[in-house]
C-alpha cells in the first residue's frame, strides 16, 4: 500500500515581517502590495507629523502643494527616465475614435485584453515632490540675492512593489527645497541635516544619519552611486524598525550640484548656473517608524513625545 502523507504546510509562505502586526491598525488592504487604504488612526498621525515639520518651516520659505502627477516632458527634461526608469509610473488612456474605443471594451466583455489599446498620455505619476518646483522657479528668471526655498508636497509612485509597510508604491513626500548658490544649498543642508535629527529626537525614535545613495538603474547607474557617495551629496536620517543592519530611511538631504539649475536654465544672482538641495520627509515612513517604536496605543506614548505632536 502506498501512503501518501501531505502536510498542512502553506508553499511558499512569505516570512512575517517585524512590521506586519501594524497592518490591521493602520491600513486596508486593496488588491495590491503597497498600496492601502489608511485608518483614521494613521491619518491621524500623518496629520500630526506635518504640523510638526510645518512649524520648522524657514521664514521667507514659499508654499507649494502637488498633485500627484506631473508634465511628462518635464520628467524627462530632469533626467528622471535616465537614472530611474524602473521606478516610473506613465499616465495611459484609450484614445482614438469612438470606433477604436469600444473596440477595446468589446475585447475586455470578451475576456480578451483591452489594455493594448492604451497609449500614453501627457502625464506621469511624480516620483518626487520637488520636481516639478525647477521648471516654476526657471520661468521666473534669475534668482534673488540668498536664493530661493520652496516647501513642497505632493503624493507620490514608485513602481516597486513590496509587502513591507515602510515601503510603499503610493506614499506622501514633503520637502523643503533650496535653489541659490553653492554656499546657499550647503548652508542650508547642514542647518537642516541638524534640526531634522533634533525633531527625530522629539519623536522619540531611534536614529542614526550616514552617507547614502539613489538606487540609479543598471550598470552605469552604480557608477552614479559610487560618485554620489564619495561627493558626499546624499545623507539618510536611518530608523532602526527592523535592525540596525536594515534600517528604513525615513529622510533624506540631498545637495543635486548644478544639475537642475543647469538642465533648466536657472541662474544665480550672479548668473551663474544655480545649485539646489533638498531635504526629504517620507511621511509614511515616518509614521509607520511612530507605530513601531511607540505601539498603537497613543494613550500609551510617552509625554514628552505627545506634547510636541499636540496629541
Amino acid at each position: 500500500m502506498n501512503v501518501v502523507v501531505r502536510s498542512n504546510k502553506v508553499e511558499n509562505a512569505q516570512p512575517a515581517d517585524p512590521l506586519d502586526h501594524l497592518a490591521d491598525k493602520l491600513f486596508h488592504k486593496m488588491g495590491t502590495d503597497g498600496v492601502y487604504a489608511r485608518t483614521e488612526l494613521y491619518e491621524h498621525m500623518i496629520e500630526r507629523l506635518t504640523a510638526l515639520i510645518t512649524r520648522h518651516r524657514e521664514a521667507g520659505t514659499e508654499v507649494m502643494r502637488f498633485p500627484p502627477v506631473m508634465n511628462r516632458a518635464q520628467l524627462e527634461k530632469s533626467g528622471y527616465l535616465k537614472s530611474f526608469p524602473n521606478l516610473l509610473g506613465c499616465v495611459c488612456g484609450l484614445h482614438g475614435t469612438e470606433r477604436e474605443i469600444n473596440e477595446a471594451v468589446s475585447r475586455f466583455d470578451a475576456g480578451g485584453e483591452w489594455t493594448t489599446s492604451l497609449s500614453p498620455a501627457d502625464l506621469v505619476l511624480s516620483p518626487a515632490a520637488c520636481y516639478p518646483v525647477y521648471p516654476i522657479a526657471a520661468a521666473r528668471g534669475r534668482l534673488p540675492q540668498g536664493g530661493l526655498r520652496f516647501d513642497v508636497a505632493a503624493d507620490c509612485f514608485r513602481r516597486e512593489p513590496s509587502r513591507h509597510l515602510d515601503r510603499l508604491q503610493s506614499f506622501r513626500m514633503r520637502e523643503y527645497v533650496c535653489i541659490g548658490t553653492p554656499d546657499d544649498v550647503s548652508d542650508f543642508r547642514e542647518r537642516w541635516m541638524v534640526r531634522a535629527q533634533a525633531i527625530a529626537s522629539d519623536l522619540g525614535l531611534a536614529f542614526r544619519v550616514d552617507y547614502a545613495s539613489d538606487p540609479f538603474f543598471g550598470r552605469v547607474g552604480q557608477m552614479k552611486a559610487v560618485s554620489q557617495m564619495q561627493q558626499s551629496l546624499k545623507f539618510e536620517l536611518l530608523v532602526p524598525l527592523r535592525s540596525e543592519e536594515q534600517p528604513t530611511a525615513c529622510m533624506s538631504f540631498n545637495y543635486h550640484r548644478e544639475h537642475f539649475g543647469t538642465t533648466w536654465d536657472i541662474q544665480d544672482a550672479a548668473g551663474a548656473p544655480a545649485h539646489t538641495g533638498c531635504v526629504a520627509f517620507g511621511m509614511d515612513r515616518l509614521a509607520v517608524a511612530m507605530f513601531q517604536t511607540h505601539g498603537t496605543d497613543l494613550a500609551k506614548w510617552p509625554t514628552s513625545v505627545r506634547e510636541v505632536l499636540g496629541l
